[in-house]
């Protein structure tokens, strides 16, 4: 075992995810979230770092101080003050790497202030949904200090590729890619919900199907809105990111812009209870009948 003392900022799904995984690998584990400060949601953290052996520090500066590898794991509108926040109490030589899904600007500015306080960035593109995969989730590092880092999470059981010295390289690549990924669940779910309010799905899907042989649109689907009602609001978090990438490069992010309201829309309305109870097994018919239910006036979205 390595003299490694890892810390993780955000103990939410995937932060634990990583923590668990990980503790075999390092010498202590240790996890803060700011849901530690609200009773309600504090108790299902304890237990969950209870069952994993992590120790939860009570602030950012408690977990930096006695952390030579930090993971940072927030939402990504958080990253930049993630790493302000951490930057204060970060001990010399700590290595940093950054898992949120922020723009190539937003991982310049975090760097910019970790690598100020002594400390060794290295930005990650997440490139798939970490659940399924566990530490073994394909990621691309960047920075100076990708490569060492990648070598040894490597050797962790990790799949980690470093793509470039350069910082924002890595983000890119995750950011433009989700244009495509978090665009297409947003244009299924409209697509989908409106045939079904036509009561034309049995024509469209089989085209798509003969367009996209390779691809299970039936069962796509129902992934797809499983992932957006329970992920959305991460998700369109994610996409604003994605906008802010595409404007950096020159560009009006007209497409990711739509794609985030349309993943906050239906967030929104999850979180309002529209689809409690739904079965997976119902497949995405059941997702889309929710939202035919709840339809208002057209000028909301499909």
């Amino acid at each position: 075992m390595q003299d490694t003392r890892l810390g993780l900022i955000g103990y939410g799904e995937v932060g634990g995810i990583f923590c668990a995984g990980l503790g075999p690998q390092v010498r202590a584990v240790r996890a803060w979230d700011l849901k530690l400060a609200d009773a309600a949601a504090a108790g299902a953290l304890q237990d969950r770092a209870a069952r994993d052996g992590v120790a939860l520090c009570l602030s950012a500066a408690e977990l930096c101080a006695d952390s030579n590898l930090v993971i940072s794991a927030v939402t990504a509108s958080n990253t930049v003050a993630v790493a302000r926040e951490a930057a204060i109490s970060l001990r010399p030589g700590t290595v940093f790497l950054d898992l949120n899904s922020a723009s190539p600007g937003a991982k310049r500015e975090a760097a910019a202030l970790i690598e100020a306080a002594g400390g060794r960035y290295v930005e990650a593109g997440v490139m798939t949904s970490v659940p399924p995969y566990g530490i073994r989730v394909p990621m691309l590092l960047g920075g100076a200090h990708a490569q060492d880092l990648a070598a040894r999470l490597n050797a962790w059981g990790m799949d980690a590729q470093a793509v470039s010295a350069e910082l924002g390289v890595a983000s890119a690549i995750k950011m433009c890619r989700s244009v495509m990924i978090k665009g297409l669940e947003a244009l299924v779910i409209e697509s989908y919900t409106a045939a079904r309010a036509y009561g034309v799905e049995d024509y469209v899907l089989p085209t798509l199907q003969e367009t996209f042989p390779s691809i299970d649109w039936t069962e796509q689907g129902r992934y797809f809105y499983s992932r957006v009602v329970q992920h959305g609001r991460r998700r369109a978090e994610e996409m604003r990111e994605v906008a802010n990438t595409v404007r950096e490069a020159g560009f009006q992010p007209l497409m990711a812009a739509a794609t985030a309201e349309k993943q906050d829309w239906v967030a929104g309305l999850a979180a309002q209870g529209l689809f409690a109870g739904v079965q997976q097994a119902g497949g995405w018919q059941a997702y889309a009948d929710r939202l035919i239910g709840q339809a208002g006036p057209a000028d909301q979205p499909a």
